[in-house]
C-alpha cells in the first residue's frame, strides 16, 4: 500500500456520489468483490480512490443505464465491469442490456406487456366493481 494513498470516509463518498451512506453499505454487501472499504478505528469505513471509481460506475449502471443489481453482479463476476463511468456508455450505449435477466434489455417489449397488464387490471377492477355493486 502506498503511504500517500488517499482514503475517503463513507460520508465523503456519500456526498460525492449523492447517494445515502446506507446505500453504500448495501452495495458493499451486494458487490463484496468490487467494493471492499478499509475499516479504521471504531469500524469506520474508508474507501480507496479505485473503490470510489467502481462505486461511480456501479451507480451509473444502476441509475443512469437501468441495470439491475443482478446485472451488475454478473458483470463483476464475468470481469466485465467498466473501469470508468464513461466506459459504461461506450460498452452499453444509452440503455445497456440487462445481463442479469437473460441478456435482454430491461424495457424490451414492455409496451405490449404493459398494455396487456393494464387491460387485465381494468378487467379485474370492473369485475370487483360489479361484485361490490352486486
Amino acid at each position: 500500500m502506498n503511504n500517500n494513498e488517499y482514503f475517503s470516509s463513507i460520508n465523503d463518498v456519500s456526498k460525492q456520489l449523492d447517494v445515502p451512506a446506507h446505500t453504500l453499505r448495501y452495495w458493499e454487501k451486494q458487490f463484496p468483490v468490487a467494493i471492499r472499504p478499509t475499516t479504521g478505528a471504531g469500524g469506520r469505513r474508508y474507501y480507496r480512490a479505485e473503490t470510489v471509481d467502481r462505486l461511480v460506475v456501479i451507480k451509473d449502471l444502476l441509475y443512469k443505464h437501468g441495470m439491475t443489481i443482478a446485472g451488475v453482479k454478473k458483470l463483476i463476476r464475468d470481469g466485465n465491469l467498466p473501469a470508468r463511468a464513461g466506459d459504461a456508455m461506450d460498452q452499453f450505449g444509452e440503455r445497456p442490456r440487462d445481463v442479469g435477466h437473460g441478456a435482454t434489455p430491461r424495457d424490451a417489449g414492455t409496451d405490449t406487456a404493459r398494455r396487456v397488464d393494464i387491460e387485465r387490471a381494468i378487467a379485474l377492477l370492473d369485475q370487483a366493481l360489479s361484485t361490490l355493486n352486486g
